[in-house]
């Protein structure tokens, strides 16, 4: 097995708690490591078909821990695929909604269009399980584009309108427009990356970001930095400023910049030997957008007010072999 996509969309007024209860029973008798990841109010309905045996070897995950953020969602699938030394690893699994047309949903639908790429040598099956009554008809388009599997009354089919990455890999021009309530903090990306972090620390603290966020923030900022300063122009700005429900952070270069905004969602991209890049500040953030044009680029990092704890592996983890 490598990684295999798979999603369910049902279409009854029930939740389809036979067919997927049923997949949960197949992966426990093909000995697979099982994951439950949906909301609250559907587990028992699911598992309570399951024997006392078969229930007690079904990881049940909290949803929201699972789809905490983008980045962080995908760096724990891959520490639960490595954990299991080869082992063949189901997840059964109900994304997250996000309201239609905004940045948390497009930003969702660029990370399920990635996994096929980022996950692919991984032995997981992972099946992504959508209420048609809750989707929009755009919403619903971009499940079909995104699952190369689609599961239905007879099992796992091959999905002709797979389009993977393409769906959503293109760069847009500028971010999602939000309202900015505050002053607008800026600073200048020098040579000096220490000089650069010290700012940004006072800065952030002084505007009243939350201490817990403060590190994160200047972690992010200064890889994206060091991406100016090695890759880049050698010359742009951080502007910090607040949203309604959250902080954000712009860091701009001068040149083109990474023109694919689908980087860092694969553990080989821009990795340095440092071990940060842009796949480690789309776990510290809670959504990364990448725009701009050839004079031009934008990384904007967002930090929402209400986040998931950033669960680590060990200690704590979200997932326990």
């Amino acid at each position: 097995m490598t990684f295999e996509h798979q999603g369910l969309i049902f279409r009854h007024d029930r939740w389809p708690d036979a067919m997927v209860t049923g997949t949960l029973r197949a992966a426990l008798d093909a000995d697979l490591y099982t994951v439950l990841a949906v909301s609250d109010e559907r587990v028992d309905g699911l598992v309570s078909a399951l024997s006392e045996d078969e229930r007690a070897r079904v990881r049940v995950v909290e949803r929201e821990r699972l789809y905490a953020s983008p980045g962080r969602a995908l760096a724990s699938l891959h520490r639960l695929a490595s954990s299991r030394s080869g082992d063949p690893v189901l997840v059964v699994a109900e994304p997250p909604s996000s309201p239609e047309g905004s940045l948390e949903a497009r930003e969702w639908r660029r990370w399920e269009s990635v996994l096929c790429t980022a996950l692919a040598p991984a032995r997981m099956r992972l099946v992504c399980v959508h209420d048609e009554r809750s989707l929009s008809a755009r919403e619903r388009a971009a499940v079909i584009a995104t699952h190369p599997m689609l599961v239905g009354a007879d099992g796992p089919y091959p999905n002709p309108s797979y389009l993977g990455s393409a769906a959503f890999g293109a760069r847009p021009a500028a971010p999602e427009p939000l309202a900015v309530k505050g002053p607008v903090h800026r600073l200048e990306i020098g040579p000096s990356l220490p000089r650069l972090r010290r700012e940004l620390t006072a800065l952030v603290e002084a505007a009243g970001l939350p201490l817990e966020q403060v590190e994160r923030m200047v972690t992010a900022v200064n890889e994206l930095a060091a991406n100016v300063l090695e890759h880049g122009a050698g010359k742009g700005g951080v502007h910090v400023w607040r949203a309604a429900d959250r902080w954000v952070c712009d860091v701009s270069d001068e040149s083109g910049g990474p023109i694919d905004p689908l980087i860092g969602y694969r553990p080989s991209d821009d990795l340095r030997p440092r071990g940060y890049g842009l796949w480690i500040t789309r776990q510290i953030c809670d959504f990364l957008e990448i725009s701009g044009g050839g004079e031009g680029s934008l990384v904007r990092l967002h930090f929402l007010d209400r986040r998931v704890e950033d669960l680590r592996f060990d200690d704590g983890r979200l997932f326990s072999p």
